[in-house]
């Protein structure tokens, strides 16, 4: 399915890009959806799609990336997935400014997290936002809306007490009003005078909800059998392209290669595994289309997984489950309508598998091309590699029916 989000640049007083507001869509038209969709879900959209979809190397080229926050999600675990070095929290301006988001404002800097207040104006009835200040990064003013006099009583307290803030001027459309903030002390700048939010799109791989919640189901024992776990999810190629990405991009990930998802899922841990699939099902919820193009690539992929892993074991290979991920990860570039080496150098797998899938020889590839074969039932390819691999006929048609039949229940 196909992935959107938006990105509006922030600029410094020499009209340079410092960092990008990351904005939500569900289609081409450029603005928020004036109906159905809650801004918490709008959070989680726009945090996947950059993340796990899109890529927030390919969207920010390394900039910081200023995301909203309702309440809700400043109090949730979703924090814990994203990198104090990539985000800036913003925290939305419906947000209740109390003694509790001051202590939750303080804990996210101590995390190492940059804080934005969007959309701001100071009221009477606050009474900590002196407290609240001291762990403030950025305050943005929205300069289409705001009275010049709310306007000043910001830029005022900001000045005489709080020098450390960064006023940032937001919906600036002329030459006027960019003067205007450059003079009264701000020096950060958002709006279509500089530049609209662009739309970025990616395809993502539509997951079988109900795959989710099978391993929901597992996850929720204290000590769930991983072997179980592990093959409920190399079921879904979705959950299994996330989960190698974010152990990627983890900030707790170890130097170690990954080589088999049951390896994955305990670099991760459980824990974290559980808000992963929790988020995903959440998101996966929407309803999607699945072509017949997608249903046969995916029929293709698990029926390479399984035959791989079946022949390596045939051959007395220990580390069965890397051949399985080679079948596995084999169309992923087809899936995902982007160059393999793109996909691969975002996942921690060892260099052996990501030699073969880049078509490069290594004692790997005659088991994928192998598996390859067999799919397509090209019988004189089969006779060469079958030789190679020490097969008989009867342990092909063996692989073949297994390899079939398990895909087959995985896909129904």
């Amino acid at each position: 399915m196909e992935v959107f989000i938006a990105r509006q640049p922030i600029f410094n007083e020499k009209e340079q890009i410092v960092s990008y507001e990351l904005l939500y869509r569900n289609r081409d038209m450029n603005a928020f959806p004036s109906e159905g969709v809650e801004a918490d879900a709008a959070t989680i959209d726009v945090i996947i799609n950059s993340f796990l979809a899109i890529g927030i190397d390919k969207i920010t080229n390394g900039a910081p990336a200023f995301i909203n926050f309702t309440e809700k999600l400043l109090f949730s675990p979703l924090i814990d997935y994203i990198s104090p070095k990539e985000v800036v929290i913003e925290v939305l301006e419906d947000v209740n400014i109390t003694p509790k988001l001051v202590r939750r404002v303080q804990e996210l800097k101590e995390k190492g997290f940059k804080i934005a207040l969007d959309d701001f104006i100071l009221q009477d009835k606050v009474t900590v936002y002196d407290e609240l200040f001291n762990y403030v990064d950025y305050i943005k003013v929205d300069f289409l809306s705001t009275p010049i006099v709310k306007r000043m009583e910001i830029e005022n307290k900001v000045k005489s007490k709080f020098p450390h803030i960064q006023l940032l001027a937001e919906k600036v459309e002329t030459r006027n009003q960019y003067e205007v903030a450059i003079h009264s002390g701000y020096v950060l700048f958002q709006g279509y005078f500089f530049e609209k939010p662009q739309i970025m799109r990616a395809i993502d791989i539509p997951a079988n909800i109900i795959n989710y919640f099978q391993i929901i189901s597992i996850l929720k024992d204290e000590e769930p059998d991983i072997n179980i776990l592990a093959e409920n999810i190399e079921r879904e190629i979705s959950i299994s392209y996330k989960l190698l990405q974010l152990i990627n991009s983890s900030k707790n990930r170890r130097k170690s290669k990954v080589r088999s998802i049951k390896q994955a899922i305990i670099l991760l841990g459980l824990s974290e595994l559980r808000k992963l699939v929790y988020l995903l099902a959440m998101r996966e919820l929407n309803n999607y289309e699945k072509t017949d193009v997608f249903n046969e690539l995916v029929a293709a992929s698990l029926f390479r997984a399984k035959a791989c892993e079946k022949v390596a074991k045939l051959n007395y290979k220990k580390n069965f489950s890397e051949y399985f991920l080679i079948g596995l990860l084999s169309l992923i570039d087809a899936l995902l309508k982007r160059p393999m080496y793109v996909i691969l150098r975002k996942m921690p797998l060892s260099e052996e598998i990501v030699q073969t899938i880049n078509g490069v020889e290594t004692e790997m590839t005659p088991y994928l091309q192998f598996s390859e074969a067999l799919y397509k039932l090209d019988w004189d390819k089969l006779t060469e590699l079958s030789l190679q691999l020490g097969l008989d006929q009867e342990m092909v048609f063996q692989i073949y029916d297994e390899a079939e039949q398990w895909a087959r229940e995985v896909i129904s």
